[in-house]
């Protein structure tokens, strides 16, 4: 860390400080440790941090922000958290007000990862490190470090869960020797969001040898990801996408709809909405198996319920303590802590990342996962 100049009397006690700050970010690592606890006397105390989120809509968005202001603030530092409404130019402005206001690092959770190149640009200018938050920032160089969770991996995960809901796999993973058909729809995140694209390949990267040795039918034959994915993450676009496909594909009744990836919570309860208005009821033999992303409180709830099969969890306590940790690194004139330098092309470079585990939880698990965790209370999903 860098420290206050201080009397050369002191230089006994700053060694001290140094020891015990080394050995609380090398706690910190893997985003798992407390990001207070390495709060020193660094010339950096105090300084704002610009956080700049989506929107408010979704729950998970609301935990991030609280977090990330929580331990930086904890940690000693002023913050700025910003939540744009799902709006571009209103990211965009407040941004730029971060900027303006002195922020000495931002970390951003982009509501299109494209569109802020010009903000990229002048915190550049101004010497302002950024930080992607789980949303990959893309088409400028000036993006310093990404945290994120393994993108890939949540849609190999989603579609696993998917396999294991219709029984093609057993819930340790191992094939049951049930070969199907059964027919699915394929759904996919916002063409604004680069990592709509890794839930997509990673889920592919299982169905698709399915979908072509007939084990799996995609009855509407709408595969691609131009095909499948849902602008905005809106789940009144997903709810009319499946209302189309129930009409266009499964109105006969002949073809019996088994399940459904989706990549989303916000958009299994526009899809869930669509079959509940097509008729279908929630327990029925011909209710369909269906996925999720981010272990929200009401798909929660649809899973104890049995609407909804699976979701991924994605612990953003330890998501906001990496993000935090790297920003300490920065103020501190440290190389953050990554463990993939490979797989997050911007476009324009590779940024380097720290990628935290993702994990499947139905209605077998919850109770662990997210309650024994302290993620949730038991008051929150009843």
């Amino acid at each position: 860390m860098l420290f206050r100049t201080k009397k050369l009397a002191a230089v006994i006690a700053v060694g001290a400080a140094l020891a015990l700050s080394i050995s609380a970010c090398s706690a910190g690592r893997g985003g798992t440790a407390d990001p207070g606890s390495s709060a020193g006397a660094g010339v950096n105390k105090g300084a704002l941090v610009g956080i700049a989120m989506p929107t408010k809509v979704d729950q998970r968005w609301i935990q991030d922000g609280d977090n990330v202001k929580k331990y930086l603030q904890d940690a000693g530092y002023k913050t700025d958290l910003e939540y744009a409404n799902n709006d571009i130019p209103t990211q965009g402005q407040q941004i730029e007000a971060m900027i303006t206001k002195g922020a000495k690092v931002l970390i951003i959770a982009s509501i299109d990862g494209g569109s802020l190149s010009q903000q990229l640009d002048d915190a550049k200018a101004a010497g302002i490190k950024v930080i992607s938050y789980d949303r990959l920032l893309t088409g400028d160089a000036n993006v310093d470090y990404y945290a994120t969770f393994d993108n890939f991996k949540v849609g190999v995960l989603q579609a696993n869960s998917l396999l294991t809901g219709l029984g093609y796999l057993d819930d340790s993973g191992a094939k049951t020797g049930k070969t199907g058909p059964w027919h699915i729809e394929i759904f996919a995140g916002s063409p604004t969001d680069n990592n709509a694209t890794f839930f997509y390949n990673g889920a592919m990267s299982i169905l698709k040898p399915l979908i072509a040795d007939g084990t799996l039918v995609v009855t509407s034959g709408q595969t691609a990801f131009n095909q499948t994915a849902i602008q905005g993450w809106d789940p009144a676009t997903a709810k009319k996408r499946m209302d189309d496909l129930l009409a266009k594909s499964y109105s006969t009744g002949s073809t019996k709809l088994d399940g459904i990836l989706s990549p989303y919570d916000g958009l299994s309860d526009g899809i869930i909405a669509a079959l509940e208005s097509g008729g279908y009821k929630v327990g029925a033999s011909t209710w369909p198996v269906i996925t999720g992303q981010d272990a929200e409180v009401a798909s929660v709830k649809q899973i104890i319920a049995g609407s909804q099969y699976s979701t991924i969890f994605k612990d953003t306590r330890n998501l906001a303590k990496q993000a935090v940790a790297m920003t300490e690194a920065l103020l501190q004139d440290k190389k953050p802590e990554v463990n993939d330098t490979k797989s997050y092309d911007n476009g324009k470079k590779i940024v380097p990342t720290y990628l935290l585990p993702p994990l499947v939880v139905t209605v077998a698990n919850y109770q662990k996962a997210l309650i024994d965790s302290g993620y949730y209370t038991a008051a929150d999903l009843k």
